[in-house]
């Protein structure tokens, strides 16, 4: 029984090359099995097996049967198939996997003998080795499976699990692929870093920058979320990466910031995502929460790392000198537009020193005292916010401080929405 497996490219037929009289010559030079012989006519028409092509021509040109032992050109090495089958079975038992894929790495003397084959038995409708091989592995592998009612299907392009069988070291190596979550976490309080924050200075040794304890924030989200995943899917070790990111004395409200978080060789792929975000929810005291948890498709995982995605902020200032609400709200209608900010002191350790321009499409706020205010701003990704308020020292242009003539800085931020599909309106420039 053929599975369903990748199609044979089929070439244009040679008509100077009739398959009986190329099937003859490699009958005459030697013990071939069928499984050889017939694989250097797999293009033909027809819905047989390499073996079933191989017998059939065998017995149309009156030779008789040769052993796969003794065959010249593989040596037997389908024989071999079963064993190498089982042992990736047993390597794969503790893993849950729907997909899978083989490859091999061929001994030197089956690369020389396709190679040989090659130039003196010419054919267009052959099939290596390899491609045979690797199908024939893959049959054998998902009847054994299915005997133990597991159903699994070969995938070429994410598969859950590979298998690279070495012939010549007679050995089968195991692959466990990442499996990928999809979601949305909120933070809920302000101190929380979004990933692992180690101090610069020490590298997580303890210094007195860190007070001794390796990092800048206490917690992240990374390390509040990444243990559950790993103890719901029993994986050893992951990774978490955001659309983005707010900084750690910045709450991220609204409908959350997307994520992904990948888990290295996984035990389990399916898991109870509500169980993670309620055990996320309790571990942290209610600091995070998680949404929309799913298993990442390519298309959210390309959606995520692409991350360019408009804010809404909300934000708490504060001003050195009184302001009037006049001089605010003049202030608040002029960075409304276009900004350059040269890369801010504070990230100039890890990020090229250039000038951007980024949007600021909306701006409102409203005075709390002449000291304090607040402002809602939607803003393009990659913005600076605080050096927005601030200028940082003119390299935002222009900026809140500028534009009142009073030195201003954000004591408080919340990322209040990520504006990352087409059902969240992005508002054009005011003003």
């Amino acid at each position: 029984m053929e599975y369903s497996f990748a199609p044979i490219p089929r070439k244009a037929e040679n008509p100077s090359v009739d398959p009986l009289s190329l099937a003859r010559k490699l009958l005459e030079a030697g013990p071939i099995c069928d499984y050889c012989l017939g694989r250097r006519f797999a293009g033909l028409p027809g819905k047989l097996s390499n073996l079933e092509r191989g017998s059939l021509l065998r017995g149309a040109l009156g030779f008789s049967n040769t052993p796969p032992e003794n065959c010249w050109v593989c040596g037997g090495v389908f024989l071999r198939v079963p064993s190498w089958a089982k042992k990736a079975r047993d390597l794969s038992q503790e893993h849950e996997f729907k997909t899978f894929l083989f490859g091999v790495h061929l001994s030197p003397r089956l690369e020389a003998t396709e190679e040989f084959l090659a130039e003196r038995f010419p054919s267009p409708w052959a099939e290596p080795i390899r491609r045979h091989l690797n199908r024939t592995l893959g049959q054998a592998f998902a009847e054994l499976l299915r005997e133990e009612g597991r159903e699994v299907t070969v995938d070429y392009a994410h598969p859950n699990v590979q298998f690279l069988v070495d012939i010549e070291q007679d050995e089968v190596q195991l692959q466990v692929n990442p499996v990928v979550f999809y979601g949305r976490y909120r933070k809920l309080v302000r101190g929380i870093a979004q990933t692992a924050w180690t101090c610069p200075r020490c590298r997580g040794k303890g210094c007195e920058v860190c007070g001794g304890t390796g990092k800048l924030a206490a917690n992240s989200v990374e390390e509040l979320v990444l243990p559950v995943f790993l103890e719901a899917t029993g994986g050893n070790g992951g990774s978490f990466h955001g659309a983005g990111r707010e900084d750690a004395d910045a709450r991220m409200l609204g409908r959350g910031r997307p994520f992904l978080l990948t888990v290295e060789w996984p035990r389990r792929r399916t898991v109870d995502l509500a169980w993670v975000a309620e055990e996320v929810r309790r571990r942290s005291q209610g600091a995070v929460e998680l949404l929309d948890l799913q298993p990442a498709t390519p298309e959210l995982e390309e959606k995520v790392k692409a991350g360019k995605f408009a804010k809404r902020y909300w934000a708490k200032i504060t001003f050195l000198a009184p302001v009037s609400e006049e001089a605010f709200q003049r202030a608040v209608a002029g960075i409304r537009g276009e900004i350059l900010q040269r890369t801010p002191e504070r990230v100039s350790h890890r990020r090229a020193d250039l000038v951007r321009r980024r949007r600021v499409f909306s701006a409102h706020g409203r005075l709390l005292s002449p000291t304090e205010a607040e402002l809602v701003l939607t803003c393009e990704a990659g913005l600076y916010v605080k050096e927005l308020v601030s200028g940082d020292q003119g390299r935002t242009k222009p900026s809140l401080s500028e534009l009142l003539g009073v030195p201003a800085q954000v004591t408080a931020l919340d990322v209040l929405e990520i504006l990352d599909n087409t059902s969240v309106e992005v508002p054009d420039s005011e003003g």
